[in-house]
């Protein structure tokens, strides 16, 4: 079974369990009750403005689709927040860049020693606009 045919089921699974009458929609309703049976308090207003703000096809309800654009944006938000945390350890000078000199002080935080040139060789592997820093988003690729 592929990672993604395990991955719609999966959202099919949290769609039926919001979905209480099996219309493949989830509705303003149903979230409330939901939310509700699983110890949460959400107003009618708040149920349908959270659907209204994921509802991408305007129909006033949550379908599969959108459901798997909430999910798996959470994910990928989660990981870019995890990423800007790990970026913002190793940007000890707070300049926005992780330099030569940052990631020598990160080595050594972690009990490593590392020359001021190996701490150059590894920035420049993957500083794309040879600068000799590493922007986040260079920092990204880099982790990808």
């Amino acid at each position: 079974m592929s990672r993604k045919m395990r991955s719609d089921t999966h959202f099919e699974r949290v769609l039926s369990y919001f979905d209480e009458n099996g219309d493949g929609k989830v509705s303003p309703s149903e979230l409330r009750h939901r939310v509700s049976m699983m110890g949460g308090e959400l107003l009618q207003k708040e149920a349908e403005m959270a659907i209204e703000a994921l509802d991408s096809d305007g129909d006033g309800f949550l379908s599969l689709e959108d459901l798997v654009v909430l999910m798996e944006g959470g994910r990928e938000e989660e990981k870019l927040e995890d990423l800007r945390d790990a970026f913002e350890m190793y940007d000890t000078e707070r300049c926005g860049f992780i330099t030569s000199k940052s990631l020598k002080k990160m080595f050594r935080r972690m009990g490593d020693s590392k020359s001021i040139d190996e701490c150059r060789f590894m920035i420049n592997q993957f500083d794309l606009n040879e600068d000799g820093m590493l922007s986040f988003h260079e920092f990204t690729i880099m982790m990808h």
